[in-house]
């Protein structure tokens, strides 16, 4: 008798015994799909928090930044010097690039950038092509340089019609405005050959238009940095707000620390774009 109710025994003890690792599986499967939903929330509100921070960081710096605008210290004349206002200090020079971005412009931004020497750079659209121009026209925006609007292709205004020269001016805002959240600053027409109509459209944009003092990093003779730096630091030229002109080029990238070091050793300050009068 005894060894007949051995096995039933022994069938309900397995079926306990399995019932129990199932539900103890059950209850282990349950409890990591919890642990793994936590861990998502608790990641998800991490990022939240990472990403509110940035926004927060974001606004603190354009409110900053905003704080730091001031009244127009300088004005383009009619000659394109670089003219003060009021009381501002007159023995200024300004830095101005042009053909940006093409191969040299962010090595000329990171010297610039550590000699603390503001500049203007003056883009085309077809140098805004591809994600690396655009990242690089970005990464000159960031470290604090202005921008400036130098036609989309390069052609002379004067051979173009309203219509094409509106096109050629108003893209490459698109463009900037797009890469960088801001609309170009100023506005540089190729060959120095504005027209009525561009000079007008410019400064409906909100842009000051410009030419140049003086430039030489085109010229055979001054495509070496020696050459190219003494000219430009010892030129009859240089005189009080002189606009100096130089292109995105590999002597020119690397005659840069002997230009600004030239000119601040002749007593000129490098004007700051951001406190040049601007249209409204």
């Amino acid at each position: 008798m005894k060894r007949y109710l051995v096995f039933p025994l022994l069938a309900v003890l397995s079926v306990l015994v399995f019932t129990g690792c199932a539900s103890a599986d059950q209850s282990s499967s349950e409890q990591t799909k919890e642990d793994t939903s936590q861990e998502q929330e608790q990641e998800q509100e991490k990022q939240e928090e990472v990403k509110a921070e940035k926004e927060a960081e974001q606004e603190k710096q354009e409110a900053v930044k905003q704080e730091e605008k001031q009244e127009p210290k300088y004005k383009v004349s009619e000659i394109s010097s670089i003219v003060p206002i009021d009381n501002a200090e007159a023995q200024v020079a300004l830095l101005t690039f042009d053909d940006a971005p093409d191969k040299h412009a962010l090595e000329i931004a990171k010297t610039l950038k550590e000699l603390n020497a503001p500049a203007i750079f003056f883009v085309n659209g077809h140098f805004l092509t591809t994600d690396e121009e655009k990242e690089t026209l970005k990464k000159i925006h960031d470290m604090g340089f202005a921008i400036g609007n130098h036609t989309y292709s390069h052609a002379n205004l004067n051979d173009l019609t309203q219509e094409e020269t509106k096109e050629e001016i108003l893209k490459v805002n698109k463009l900037v405005e797009e890469i960088t959240g801001e609309k170009p600053a100023f506005f540089r027409a190729p060959f120095g050959e504005n027209t009525d109509y561009s000079r007008q459209l410019a400064e409906d944009e909100g842009m000051a238009v410009m030419n140049w003092t003086y430039g030489y990093d085109w010229e055979s003779q001054y495509q070496d940095k020696d050459a190219l730096a003494d000219i430009m630091v010892n030129t009859e030229l240089l005189g009080n707000g002189a606009n100096l002109l130089m292109h995105d080029r590999e002597w020119t990238a690397a005659a840069v620390p002997e230009i600004v070091k030239g000119l601040r050793d002749k007593g000129f300050t490098l004007v700051d774009p951001e406190t040049i009068e601007r249209p409204s």
